[in-house]
């Protein structure tokens, strides 16, 4: 059950700010949500080190999720072991002997320094739904966002708060849930490969309770964008070549 109007925050987050892409809803449940369907593609065979997956990693979800909702368990995660840890599916002492974190380690990639700091999901979920804002069947806990370069620029001065992270790039739905603080990504490597997320966009998770008072706040900021970004087009006319 829902007890936010999120189509409509889904609409004006659209229509504001001109996205691509869909919002999407993200929630955490101790078991599988009545009623949506189960992600159910099927799983290569597994490496030697247990690994497999129905998807390469976690952040593939978030493409395949733009138009239905569907709900996932730790197995369909199991591929890529950073997604496993930050989404509290798996600890880092589960995956610490895992073929794609020495691939990480050996590249320099990551150092084990860091990796104890990579905010996590603190309670091992029973599933994770994803799908269409719009479409949730109940109320998400976060919100989840494809953004250009510019529609990232209205949301840093909509949300002060707003922290700008790195890799791994799924780390910024465990800080939206856990931290309760809006946080984007300029993605990282090891996900845009795996998601074929264009080299141009970037991302963006939102504690869902929060997001009717950030909405207003981005209306708000992109109508001044907009009255600066008109006036700038005017007074560079002054600077164009006379036509003839």
């Amino acid at each position: 059950m829902t007890t936010t109007d999120w189509p409509a925050l889904a609409a004006a987050l659209t229509d504001t700010l001109h996205l691509g892409t869909a919002p999407l809803a993200i929630t955490f449940s101790d078991a599988p949500l009545p009623g949506v369907a189960m992600f159910d593609e099927p799983m290569p065979e597994p490496l030697p080190d247990g690994r497999t997956g129905r998807v390469p990693a976690g952040c593939v979800f978030w493409m395949k999720a733009t138009d239905r909702t569907f709900g996932t368990v730790a197995e369909d995660h199991g591929n890529c072991s950073v997604g496993s840890v930050t989404h509290g599916f798996k600890t880092l002492e589960e995956v610490a002997g895992n073929s794609d974190v020495a691939a990480l380690l050996d590249s320099g990639w990551v150092t084990m320094d860091v990796v104890p700091q990579i905010p996590v999901v603190r309670e091992k979920p029973g599933a994770v739904t994803y799908g269409p804002l719009a479409d949730t069947p109940v109320d998400p806990d976060v919100v989840f966002l494809r953004l250009t370069g510019r529609q990232l620029m209205v949301l840093s001065d909509a949300i002060p708060a707003l922290r700008i992270e790195g890799k791994p790039q799924c780390h910024i739905v465990a800080v939206a849930k856990e931290a309760g603080v809006p946080a984007a990504s300029v993605g990282c490597a090891l996900s845009r490969v795996r998601t074929g997320m264009p080299p141009t966009e970037m991302t963006c998770a939102i504690p869902a309770a929060k997001l009717p008072e950030i909405v207003a706040s981005i209306q708000q900021h992109a109508d001044a964008d907009n009255a600066v970004a008109k006036y700038a087009a005017e007074d560079a006319q002054r600077f164009a070549p006379e036509a003839g």
